[in-house]
């Protein structure tokens, strides 16, 4: 099959419809079950089965809870694993389980059946003789296999088996990461294929991948030989697990697992497989010898030392002489245990000066130590490697960067790396240093092409080999990325925030401030965006494409304003935020703000402020300020009093609803899913909105400034506020003193939440009341001046900004 010819199409394109309600899984073990809840994470009904246990009694064999023990134990073993594979508990009960002997038959009414048992060819041909019994005619069949060949599957089976057939390859946990590769055969019908690119896309929220049917498909092929090229490199430098985790984690882009710490976590017997099988099937791989495993780790692999499974690998937690905890690291010479020094060098230390992953890369590179040496080396093997894959794996080079980015949690893939150092001169390095890109690579530079992908006019294009011309990267029109956009002049900008046009009337604020925090370039930036957009567009979306929404305020400039105890420029700055977040809210166009990872603070203030909220499912929000002595004054404690009150029902206990918002601020939860946030009060039922997938985030969050635009949009006007005065505040008291006589909480904490309850409260009012929202404000306002003049919140805060850990004082 020519992949190339394979693009995502709508849903319904060409009559071509499919619902996807039920989905069952076949196969409990640790990919199938969190698969299973994920699947359950996005609204399907599911259905998963796994063998009966053998040598059951005559008694037990009639008993179904016995005959399900496996799927049951299996089931309930990923829901308590940590990170938790659910947005929400409640999605549990979407899971239904069963057995192979007493429930296949109830497949017949799945739309999707994927497979995910054992890695045995013939024990998968038996489960797809059972699958093509009973299946109805039309449902899409898949494997989640990552080491056998797609195609070998097919042998015995019905026409409408096979056209209906193809590879879905989730990657573990699947909640999490985001890539799903896609690999039909020969024989599977292309509306399939471009029905699961889209689907997979859409609604399991992942980056979705077409690969070509050969080994390891596309992540691990190039994935595992980047960490196989390291295992050789590191021995030929004499460099430790320490120095090339140090290397190979975020200073360059990767995850904080870097190398070693991701084999551990991976486990060393899955990674080994995958090596063994790439050499094994990878005949004619120019670099195939680098696929062979070194001494030192099949040593670990016959000692049973697989990382996390077995409680020692390349790291071992244990314990020191004072009790404390202590992970020590693997000395690769003498295969002993040592509490290895932290890896210093000088490279690596001028990298981290700056915050740009692409400056970064540059001084690595150039680096003249040790760590530049290993840098470029594995910088030409790997850049060479991916060169020569192409287009043996994947027609297209941006497939391969994807599949990179989502499946290893890379930040930028083999191909965008190689532009930002610079095509020609890493090929002229490489070529003297003994490695050789493809042919295409050269051909492309002496055709005066010289990086592997362009922007023109908002549209990111790639090199495509077949045409040897910049192509358009297919299904841009469901994405908005700002990097897309840099290209065209900013409608306006200062140094902590850009405002981007994304077409159709509609605006977007992107912050760029360190972890994104909310300082004052930040703030003008919001009220610039509004009166730009007031005067001649439909609306603005605050949204940006960073790891994390917000971590909340500046903390520097407050900690400095306190310390020199300017109280009047403090006040001033969080009337400003208040009166900022409430531009928000009462603006005469629609304001739709669009959160992801962490938001935090004043990142969750603003997101509870806007007239909708597209939230990525993978949202982590929350009022945290009481963690730095304070609570929160940007509009957020009169924000779940608002809430609270709106919530309020004839009849109802009001206390509940008042503890409710008190425990979430006064204890600093945060959600840990988009849908959770929903219970915490954060987000609106019926108003605001969960995107599974990231990436279509601000698009959908464009769409929504527009409906609201054409439904006629209304400035909100502001609210009066029912509080309930002392008739609640005593209980609050007197939960915050039971929390502190129970050692649950310091005397700090008990004066923070007892803050907490007088704003939520409304004050020393007699009884119920209404109130304005500037009442509250000015109360929230007031609590927080007085709590920056304790010198403990000071202290929490000075924790906060050197260690990076909350202090309990």
């Amino acid at each position: 099959m020519d992949t190339a010819q394979v693009q995502p199409k709508a849903l319904t394109e060409a009559g071509f419809k499919r619902r996807i309600r039920k989905a069952v899984v076949l196969g409990s073990g640790v990919m199938g079950s969190r698969i299973a809840l994920h699947f359950a994470n996005v609204g399907l009904e599911v259905l998963l089965l796994d063998i009966v246990p053998r040598d059951l009694s005559e008694a037990d064999a009639k008993n179904p809870a016995k005959r399900n023990a496996i799927v049951n134990g299996a089931l309930t073993a990923s829901i308590k694993s940590n990170p938790s594979p659910v947005y929400d508990p409640a999605f549990i009960s979407r899971v239904k389980t069963g057995n192979f002997d007493d429930n296949f038959k109830d497949i017949a009414d799945a739309d999707l059946i994927l497979e995910a048992v054992v890695e045995n060819l013939a024990i998968k041909k038996t489960v797809f003789d059972q699958v093509d019994k009973y299946r109805k005619q039309g449902s899409i069949v898949a494997s989640n296999t990552s080491g056998i060949p797609i195609h070998s599957m097919l042998d015995g089976r019905t026409e409408d088996f096979q056209k209906n057939f193809l590879g879905l390859h989730f990657f573990n946990p699947p909640r999490y990461l985001k890539l799903l590769e896609v690999i039909p055969t020969a024989k599977t019908d292309p509306a399939v294929t471009s029905f699961m690119l889209e689907y997979g896309s859409k609604v399991i929220g992942k980056t979705t991948v077409l690969c070509k049917d050969t080994p390891a498909f596309i992540a691990n092929r190039i994935g595992v030989f980047s960490i196989m090229a390291i295992f050789h490199v590191m021995q030929d430098m004499g460099l430790t697990i320490q120095e090339v985790d140090a290397l190979t984690g975020p200073v360059s882009g990767r995850p904080k697992s870097a190398t070693f710490r991701t084999g551990d976590v991976v486990g060393l017997d899955t990674l080994v497989k995958v090596a063994e099988n790439a050499y094994n099937d990878c005949v004619n791989d120019e670099s195939r010898d680098l696929f062979k495993i070194p001494a030192y780790v099949q040593k670990m692999v016959d000692n049973k030392w697989l990382g996390d499974k077995t409680g020692q690998g390349f790291y071992k937690k244990t314990k020191g002489a004072d009790g404390k905890k202590l992970i020590l690291t693997l000395n690769l010479n003498t295969l002993e245990y040592e509490d290895q020094p932290r890896a210093k060098f000088a490279t690596i230390e001028q990298a981290k000066q700056s915050d740009d992953l692409k400056e970064r890369l540059k001084v690595l590179f150039k680096g003249t130590d040790k760590a530049g040496d290993f840098n470029r080396e594995i910088t030409y093997r790997l850049s060479a490697y991916a060169s020569n894959r192409v287009p043996e794996i994947a027609d297209e080079i941006y497939r391969v960067d994807d599949a990179l980015r989502a499946g290893f949690g890379w930040e930028l893939g083999p191909f965008q790396a190689w532009d930002v150092l610079g095509v020609a001169k890493v090929v002229e390095k490489m070529k003297a240093a003994g490695h050789k890109p493809a042919a295409w690579v050269e051909e492309m530079l002496a055709a005066g092409k010289t990086s592997f992908y362009v922007v023109e006019n908002g549209i990111r294009k790639y090199y495509d080999l077949q045409k040897k011309d910049y192509v358009a990267i297919p299904g841009q029109d469901a994405f908005i990325l700002l990097d897309n956009l840099r290209s065209k002049k900013p409608i306006w900008q200062n140094t902590g925030a850009t405002l981007h046009d994304l077409g159709d009337g509609v605006l977007n604020l992107e912050f760029h401030t360190k972890m994104n925090s909310l300082g004052s370039e930040v703030l003008e930036g919001i009220n610039k965006a509004i009166d730009i957009a007031e005067k001649e567009y439909r609306g603005l979306v605050i949204a940006n494409n960073g790891q994390n929404f917000s971590a909340g305020a500046n903390l520097m400039m407050i900690f400095m304003l306190a310390i020199e105890q300017e109280y009047d420029e403090l006040d001033f700055a969080i009337r400003h935020f208040q009166n900022t977040v409430a531009r928000i809210r009462f603006s005469d166009i629609p304001v739709v703000v669009a959160p992801h990872g962490m938001t935090l603070g004043g990142g969750c203030e603003v997101t509870m402020h806007a007239d909708r909220v597209v939230a990525a499912a993978e949202t982590y929000i929350g009022l945290v300020e009481v963690g730095v002595g304070l609570l929160p004054a940007g509009g957020g404690t009169k924000e779940f009093a608002l809430r609270a009150s709106k919530s309020f029902r004839k009849g109802d206990v009001q206390l509940n609803r008042i503890q409710d918002a008190f425990v979430n601020i006064a204890t600093a939860k945060v959600a840990t899913s988009a849908h959770e946030a929903y219970h915490l009060n954060i987000l609106r039922e019926g108003q605001d909105i969960v995107v599974v997938n990231g990436e279509r985030q601000i698009a959908e969050a464009k769409k929504e400034v527009i409906r609201m635009d054409e439904r006629g949009y209304t400035r909100p006007i502001p609210e009066e506020v029912t509080v309930l005065g002392r008739s609640v505040l005593a209980g609050l008291y007197g939960g915050s003193y039971g929390f502190y006589f129970g050692k649950y909480a310091t005397e700090h904490d008990m004066k923070i939440a007892n803050k907490i309850a007088y704003v939520l409260s409304g004050g020393d009012l007699s009884g119920e009341q209404k109130v304005s929202e500037q009442y509250l404000l000015d109360l929230e306002r007031e609590a927080f001046l007085s709590l920056l003049g304790e010198q403990k919140t000071l202290e929490r805060i000075q924790s906060i900004l050197k260690t990076g850990r909350p202090l309990r004082n």
